[in-house]
């Protein structure tokens, strides 16, 4: 059975790139894929949405998804097709254009006339790529992981960038020497335009969040050598829930997001009325805007977050093996971090109870000022206009 799979894997990548040689072009059918096409999020729904409102008569516009994620896009009505069908294959190779948001499989070969719009997934503090000294990930090493990375960035033919502080590092990390877009990120125009109190009223009922509590939105990357196999990450959390309930659970509740490469399915129940899990909502976009605090470690999410100008913790109790064992940083991270680097439970709950005071407003007001400026809301339109020729 497993040779059959496997001669029947080889066939349909023999065919794909046949295809692409072959089948006729449709300029205005675009392909969008979010994280591996596991969610409708990101800066490929920004453009998605943003295109469906100014262009949706005059393109095609279509989802390529993962097959155990197909009822999220079917409950929006989103247009699909199942990641490695037969209709994906063909949509994928008569493509005008296609947008995603992380790499795609490498055996992908991009055919001539189709355009590669990648827009990557957050402003940098971890290095990537090139710039890592070592890889630590399941299934590769470091050298073979830097050569598959290069052969995939060669095949983008535009890459967004929020600010010039990522568009360096971008050029440099990913070997890229075609158009960078230095127009902000697509998915932050949602937070410029919907930062309003109406709306993020409307959002907290649609999501269930009480009224009367604060919230804390804790949104962990994950580490490179925890793995259950590639593509399948560890996560503990290393935070004392029940002291954080007895502590805080009268005037906070914590909503939980694990990155898109964590496998675990965290069991949060016994915390019910104080920690919900939102790992597998659609789009963390809502959860900033509903949330008064930020907690992260080393994800790029308190890039984006910054924005909104509201307080940020970063639970950094690995800091050291992080910083100089697994990635390493691009900034001094202690010194510039936007709010206090914290290292257990206690020093947790402190924050929190002290966040009033909020002591890093004017390190967060030149934070936003470094890495936020181009945030205007329009940057969905900039690249759209770019790119569309």
């Amino acid at each position: 059975m497993k040779i059959f799979k496997s001669i029947a894997l080889f066939g349909y990548k023999v065919v794909f790139k046949i295809a692409g040689a072959v089948l006729p072009k449709k300029k205005n059918r675009i392909i969008f894929e979010s994280f591996l096409g596991k969610q409708y999020s990101d800066n490929p729904r920004a453009l998605y949405e943003y295109m469906l409102k100014e262009y949706g008569d005059k393109y095609e516009l279509i989802w390529s998804v993962d097959k155990r994620y197909i009822q999220l896009f079917e409950d929006k009505q989103v247009p699909y097709f199942k990641r490695f069908s037969l209709k994906w294959l063909i949509a994928m190779n008569t493509a005008g254009m296609w947008i995603s948001n992380s790499r795609l499989p490498l055996w992908i070969s991009k055919p001539k006339k189709t355009t590669y719009l990648q827009t990557w997934h957050g402003t940098p503090l971890k290095r990537l790529a090139l710039d890592m000294d070592e890889v630590h990930m399941p299934g590769t090493d470091t050298e073979r992981y830097k050569k598959n990375f290069t052969t995939e960035s060669s095949k983008w033919d535009y890459l967004v960038s929020p600010n010039h502080y990522s568009t360096e590092i971008f050029k440099r990390a990913f070997n890229f020497n075609k158009t960078v877009l230095e127009t902000g990120y697509p998915r932050n125009d949602y937070l410029v335009n919907y930062n309003d109190e109406d709306y993020i009223h409307k959002l907290k009922v649609d999501l269930g969040i009480q009224r009367n509590k604060k919230v804390i939105l804790y949104a962990p990357t994950w580490r490179d050598n925890e793995f259950y196999a590639r593509g399948r990450y560890k996560f503990d959390i290393q935070l004392d829930l029940d002291r954080m309930r007895d502590q805080l659970g009268e005037d906070y509740i914590i909503l939980l997001r694990m990155h898109y490469l964590i496998a675990e399915n965290i069991n949060v129940e016994k915390y019910e009325g104080f920690v919900i899990d939102f790992s597998s909502y659609e789009d963390i976009r809502d959860l900033y805007l509903v949330s008064d605090i930020l907690m992260t470690d080393y994800s790029s999410v308190f890039f984006d977050y910054a924005i909104l100008n509201r307080p940020m913790l970063f639970f950094t109790y690995d800091l050291e093996s992080y910083r100089d064992t697994l990635r390493g940083f691009y900034f001094d991270f202690e010194k510039d971090a936007p709010g206090p680097l914290l290292y257990n439970t206690d020093e947790v709950i402190e924050a929190i109870q002290n966040i009033d005071q909020d002591q890093f407003y004017d390190l967060r007001q030149n934070f936003r000022k470094r890495f936020c400026k181009l945030e205007n809301g329009q940057a969905s339109k900039n690249v759209i206009e770019k790119t569309l020729k």
